[in-house]
């Protein structure tokens, strides 16, 4: 193929060389193990910057999402509740995931429920921020919820 995409057909090696050589131009193998192999008359250098700036661009638009967790204790207090709220409503609100960690100790371990009805309301106030990835469940002595921010997309339908 030329530099402009036309095909030229199966041509000999010295031959695609030349007429690369003719426009000052390089010839790029395309597809090597294809027989014949498939080549390219093109400006490698600019090739290659190009693809660079393409790789950057892709790299300026993708957000690094990460997971911020919020400690508590199934008996906290409501106040101190609302302040972990407003902070999960800060971290969705920045694109971040939160995982909502409870911590049972001895025998809070019998009343894992009145963790599980703590999480699912902290889920319920923050819903239109954020949606719950991962349902509460319990690891050992703990409770964990995983919920992510809603996308724009999804947001609004």
């Amino acid at each position: 193929m030329d530099e402009t995409g036309k095909q030229l057909g199966i041509v000999s090696t010295r031959e695609a060389l030349r007429l690369a050589q003719e426009k000052n131009l390089d010839l790029v193998k395309v597809a090597p193990d294809a027989r014949p192999p498939v080549c390219r008359i093109m400006d490698y250098g600019r090739y290659k910057y190009e693809q660079s700036k393409r790789e950057k661009e892709a790299r300026k638009k993708q957000k690094i999402i990460t997971i911020k967790e919020i400690r508590m204790r199934p008996n906290i207090d409501e106040h101190d509740y609302n302040v972990k709220v407003k902070n999960m409503q800060r971290f969705l609100g920045d694109g971040d995931k939160v995982k909502v960690t409870i911590r049972f100790r001895g025998r809070q371990m019998t009343h894992t429920d009145a963790g599980k009805t703590l999480l699912e309301r902290m889920a319920e106030q923050l819903k239109d921020l954020g949606l719950v990835e991962r349902e509460p469940r319990l690891e050992g002595n703990q409770m964990i919820m995983i919920m992510a921010p809603r996308s724009e997309d999804k947001g609004g339908k």
